[in-house]
């Protein structure tokens, strides 16, 4: 089952790596898909309203650091796991992908031969994510 909220994404994602699949099976062709984690870099989106995570806990600090705020208010429990990368390191990953041999990329993604999940496989809280942001900018509240 999807996450209704990102089940469009997901499908999208989806349906991109099944037909490089395809093509790569049917006409010998070598598409190759990079699957990131969480990015996060210079020129994210801030809006308060539709940003992802990193962004969003920036601007919620830094805003609650300039006015004294007593305290932010974080989504849910804090508990949720999530994986970040930064995009430098996405376009190097990206670029790493695209020159590997054809016969060294066949053989690190048998047998479906079209995508890898990019990212450092280390997870944190957001709860920890934003104990750090907010060290980051100076917030002092709780």
């Amino acid at each position: 089952t999807l996450e209704p909220t990102n089940e469009p994404y997901a499908i999208a994602k989806i349906a991109g790596i099944k037909l490089c699949e395809s093509y790569n099976r049917q006409y010998g062709r070598d598409y190759r898909s990079v699957m990131p984690t969480n990015l996060y870099g210079p020129h994210d989106n801030f809006h308060p309203d539709n940003s992802h995570v990193i962004p969003a806990l920036l601007r919620r600090f830094h805003e609650a650091a300039q006015s004294h705020a007593p305290e932010v208010v974080v989504w849910g429990s804090g508990t949720p796991m999530r994986e970040f990368l930064h995009v430098d390191d996405m376009a190097a990953a990206s670029i790493h992908v695209m020159e590997l041999a054809r016969e060294v990329w066949q053989e690190n993604t048998a047998p479906m031969l079209s995508h890898i999940n990019v990212g450092t496989g280390v997870d944190c809280t957001i709860r920890e994510l934003a104990q750090t942001i907010a060290k980051v900018v100076g917030y002092q509240g709780r």
